[in-house]
């Protein structure tokens, strides 16, 4: 299984300490993530449970593993062991449930809140609005919110993709005052293959990216 290497350079060339690349590994298989792990990379991020402990089990220890996409309530307890960052916290119950299994696992969980952007209803996310809204998060004293993430519309339109990005990061800002034990912002998880250079200069700290790396995903298998 082949990687871009030339890609994977020149994608570290221009984050340059700007933002953080986790490389998002989904359907793709455990030799295609040891070579990204064997030039350096070690944040990994994956959108299924299972295939997160799957593959958390037979790669090495030290790979920070992210779990990106939509996450289950029920699913929370198989990789609240081992996880480093949870992107997707899109309720306040999921934080909850989070909280609840990293106690069970005498941890303290990193998470980002999704915040939805993007014009499409099917995205996930808190509205903007809402965040200044959860009022009981000191008690949940095993999470620790260090971000926000958001996902811009599926479009060709760098204008509206650019739009959104923009009114994320506004967010960011306007919570970053709000600091407390377990809400301190210091993390912005904006772009992915396709939008990734419009998100750095918005002034994302952190993005994913899967294609341009391990090539279009193979759903069928």
């Amino acid at each position: 299984m082949s990687i871009n290497i030339e890609k994977y350079h020149q994608i570290s060339e221009e984050l340059n300490g700007k933002a953080l690349l986790v490389a998002v590994s989904k359907t793709k298989p455990i030799e295609a993530i040891q070579a990204l792990y064997d030039l350096g990379q070690r944040d990994v991020g994956e959108n299924y449970v299972q295939e997160l402990v799957e593959k958390h089990e037979q790669l090495p220890k030290d790979i920070r593993w992210h779990f990106i996409g939509h996450l289950q309530s029920n699913k929370v307890k198989y990789i609240a062991p081992f996880v480093h960052l949870i992107h997707g916290v899109d309720s306040f119950n999921l934080l909850k449930e989070i909280n609840k299994q990293a106690l069970k696992n005498n941890r303290i969980i990193d998470c980002l809140l999704q915040i939805h952007i993007a014009k499409e209803e099917t995205k996930f996310g808190f509205e903007a609005h809402e965040l200044s809204e959860l009022y009981e998060l000191h008690e949940l004293k095993n999470v620790n919110i260090i971000g926000l993430m958001g996902m811009a519309s599926f479009t060709t339109d760098e204008s509206l993709i650019r739009r959104e990005f923009e009114e994320l990061k506004k967010c960011f800002d306007a919570n970053t005052q709000l600091s407390t034990f377990n809400f301190q912002l210091s993390t912005l998880s904006m772009g992915m293959s396709a939008d990734y250079k419009i998100a750095l200069e918005e002034g994302s700290t952190m993005v994913r990216i899967g294609s341009l790396l391990f090539g279009e995903r193979n759903y069928s298998k």
